[in-house]
């Protein structure tokens, strides 16, 4: 009953209120070769789902099918369980810069990668609704020249960078 009423509740929060927010520009262009791999999470905007977690990651693999399998991995602060999460993730264009992700088929939610370096060293990725966001890494920590120029983005794109959560990478 509980996964029903948590499936429920997604769904809503997912359709929800995406048209009461301006369009969310994504980049131009996504290479899921060079995105695939493991990336730290940086920061969050919290969410039921990784709520008290520390030592988040996201990996990305190619499947034979198209589609990208997505391992969410964390410890929990509180008791230091370790938790995994396994969805699927597919392109909605040949831009690859807006997915849509699933941990509870058939519900999807917006995966839409805003910022990306060039070197594919960090990303930014929000949902239309603005109730998403993270700052992604390949490395546990980002220089503050490099945070800094994604919050000065933040107001462009319409979020909040004071709903931020600062994860904890040991």
């Amino acid at each position: 009953m509980l996964k029903v009423l948590m499936a429920v509740f997604i769904a809503f929060f997912f359709i929800g209120c995406g048209a009461k927010n301006p369009y969310l520009k994504t980049v131009d262009s996504v290479d899921i070769q060079k995105y695939k791999g493991t990336w730290y999470e940086i920061a969050r905007f919290e969410h039921f789902f990784e709520k008290g977690c520390k030592n988040v990651t996201a990996t990305y693999e190619l499947k034979d099918n198209g589609k990208i399998k997505v391992i969410n991995k964390c410890t929990n602060i509180d008791n230091g369980e370790k938790k995994e999460a396994i969805g699927e993730a597919y392109a909605l264009d040949s831009t690859n810069s807006k997915l849509k992700v699933s941990f509870f088929k058939p519900f999807y939610g917006d995966y839409w990668i805003i910022d990306l370096d060039k070197n594919y060293n960090y990303a930014l990725v929000g949902s239309p609704n603005r109730e998403y966001l993270w700052i992604l890494s390949r490395t546990k920590t980002i220089n503050e020249d490099i945070k800094n120029s994604i919050l000065e983005k933040l107001s462009f794109h319409k979020f909040d960078k004071n709903k931020f959560i600062w994860t904890i990478q040991e």
